[in-house]
């Protein structure tokens, strides 16, 4: 009987660098790119000190070019995914290990400035979203007041469909 595992790693940083997608000779898309996170905490003394994290992520397939889409340096996310290490020989003939994290979901989150209304800057993005659809955006115009009734305990937009909505 085997026994049970986990290997599952979240993560919510900043990008430190733009996505690079490139694919491998077989078609497959690949994207890396890297994640800082941030600690803070206040020793015994009162001292504030700060520690910062750097993830190498991997992306693959559909995913991998959602990342290259959406993603730029700088970027808050949220990520999902699987911690991996690997070795390999480098060009000077040292062997090397490696940690990486192998992403299978990832949220972005705005990118600080104020708005009013959701943007594609600011909608969510999921690995189950397809390359070929644009973000939904959310008009930012107020519905005149003949679609906004009284009774109604919240605002309507008349010229929404389906389509429209991101989940």
């Amino acid at each position: 009987m085997a026994s049970r595992s986990l290997n599952r790693v979240i993560l919510i940083g900043n990008l430190t660098r733009d996505p690079e997608l490139k694919y491998t000779p077989a078609g497959t898309a690949v994207c890396t790119f890297g994640v800082a996170t941030n600690r803070s905490w206040t020793t015994n003394d009162g001292q504030t000190k700060e520690e910062t994290q750097y993830h190498r992520i991997v992306a693959w397939q559909k995913l991998a070019e959602l990342c290259g889409k959406f993603l730029s340096k700088g970027k808050k996310v949220f990520l999902e995914g699987r911690i991996t290490y690997r070795s390999f020989t480098g060009r000077d003939g040292q062997q090397r290990s490696i940690t990486e994290i192998v992403l299978d979901d990832f949220i972005v989150f705005g990118d600080g400035r104020k708005a009013t209304g959701m943007t594609a800057e600011k909608s969510p993005v999921s690995s189950e979203e397809t390359a070929s659809s644009e973000p939904p955006t959310v008009s930012e115009q107020k519905p005149s007041e003949e679609t906004v009734r009284e009774e109604d305990p919240v605002k309507v937009n008349e010229n929404i469909s389906p389509d429209d909505i991101p989940f």
